[in-house]
């Protein structure tokens, strides 16, 4: 059985706001969605085992108080050469790539959910992380201790490579839809957001599936844990529509309508707003015929 969006979102809240919880049981809660009866706990043991292996390794070569590039690289060590894990570029839109225990058991990926493996792995270590919200590719980064300010930008999807400025430029002309590189585009990412975003990425690919109980599912966690969002609540509505839940349709994108046009003035807006208002009018004649 799947999860309630409620449940899911009340869950996710908690370890968004948690300032000492792991990201891997919020990774985790979100795997249920596509495997609903997951042992988190095998996961979390896994990701125990490859901490302590990392911290071993640190150890040995790089010293737990060694340079942090000395450090990364033994962890890359651990787990892309001796592991293999790797970002997954034949089969990049694979549903199990943003399942934290798909990626653990297959050992591939994609940006988001190899920086969780690295992130986790690393703190087990004693090398303090964060990841970065950058724009269509997540990144990590390695900070020398726990009182430093900057550190290393790391890329888990690159077999864990370390990234200039220059580096950084390059990605975000790839990647970043013609958007002006400023330095706060390595910002320190919050738990919240790089939950959101692990959703985000599943939503979009169950709907490029037309796994669409699934994809309402996600959307309506998202709108959970974002009440104000009306593109989650417009897409809420019409994912109820594919579903034939025309009720359910039909109550959420009036209300869009009543909370969009309240906002929203522009010319793309007015568009959407008519194409929106075109499935209302739909809808209400359904409804009106079940009556």
């Amino acid at each position: 059985m799947l999860p309630t969006p409620t449940a899911l979102a009340a869950a996710l809240d908690a370890f968004a706001e948690d300032a000492a919880a792991d990201l891997a049981p919020g990774a985790l809660l979100i795997a249920t969605i596509e495997y609903p009866t997951l042992d988190r706990d095998r996961y979390l043991a896994r990701l125990d085992e490859l901490g302590a292996e990392a911290l071993e390794r640190v150890a040995r070569s790089a010293g737990a108080d060694g340079p942090v590039h000395a450090r990364v690289e033994a962890i890359n060590g651990l787990l892309y050469g001796e592991r293999g894990f790797r970002g997954n570029r034949d089969h990049y839109s694979d549903v199990r790539n943003s399942c934290l225990n798909q990626v653990l058991d297959l050992r591939t990926g994609i940006p988001i959910t190899l920086a969780v493996v690295y992130m986790e792995v690393a703190r087990r270590a004693g090398l303090r992380t964060d990841g970065i919200n950058f724009p269509g590719h997540f990144l990590v980064r390695a900070y020398q201790d726990a009182d430093a300010a900057d550190g290393l930008v790391v890329d888990p999807y690159h077999d864990g490579t370390i990234l200039t400025e220059p580096d950084c430029r390059a990605l975000l002309a790839r990647h970043g839809d013609d958007l002006a590189y400023t330095p706060d585009l390595l910002a320190a990412a919050t738990k919240r957001q790089v939950l959101v975003r692990m959703l985000v990425n599943l939503k979009r690919l169950y709907v490029k599936n037309r796994s669409f109980p699934q994809a309402r599912l996600v959307t309506a966690t998202l709108l959970a844990l974002s009440p104000s969002s009306l593109q989650e609540l417009r897409d809420r509505g019409l994912l109820s529509y594919h579903l034939q839940d025309y009720a359910s349709a039909l109550r959420d994108l009036e209300e869009y309508l009543r909370l969009v046009t309240l906002t929203d003035r522009s010319d793309d807006g007015r568009e959407e707003t008519t194409q929106v208002w075109d499935h209302v009018k739909s809808l209400r004649r359904r409804v009106a015929s079940f009556n």
